[in-house]
């Protein structure tokens, strides 16, 4: 259940008196921790949980654009600003959200004419990291 209807639920619960969340979660086993707990959540506790539910639990969900739209818009401004460490994951992300390969390279070329083309290269460097096959040298 995502963070967002999980605290509606629990306030639901409070303002209601009711238990709520008891009649609408399941029994479930302990969820892995996020990529932003992995990453960040032993020493950035607070950062963490702003990624997950704020970032990811309400602004990627949002109904304005697709998920695809905003892998594309994230990758622009990652490469415009060069960061290259954000870069690779969203590029993953990227994929999963339906871009290809092809196409988020098209992407980073068009860039190389307004945002610089170190930029650019930087990011292509990035690009054929990720997009190498697992077994390849």
């Amino acid at each position: 259940m995502p963070p967002l209807v999980r605290n509606v639920l629990a306030a639901a619960a409070l303002i209601s008196g009711s238990d709520a969340m008891a009649q609408t979660t399941p029994a479930a086993a302990p969820a892995q921790p996020s990529r932003a707990q992995q990453l960040m959540g032993d020493i950035a506790p607070k950062m963490a949980q702003l990624t997950d539910d704020v970032l990811y639990g309400d602004i990627w969900e949002r109904p304005g654009l697709s998920k695809r739209d905003r892998s594309l818009i994230t990758v622009a401004a990652l490469v415009a600003m060069n960061r290259p460490d954000q870069l690779r994951s969203h590029l993953m992300l990227a994929r999963q959200n339906g871009l290809s390969e092809e196409e988020l390279v098209e992407a980073i070329t068009q860039l190389a004419f307004y945002t610089g083309w170190p930029n650019a290269v930087s990011a292509i460097a990035v690009a054929k990291d990720v997009f190498r096959p697992k077994d390849a040298p």
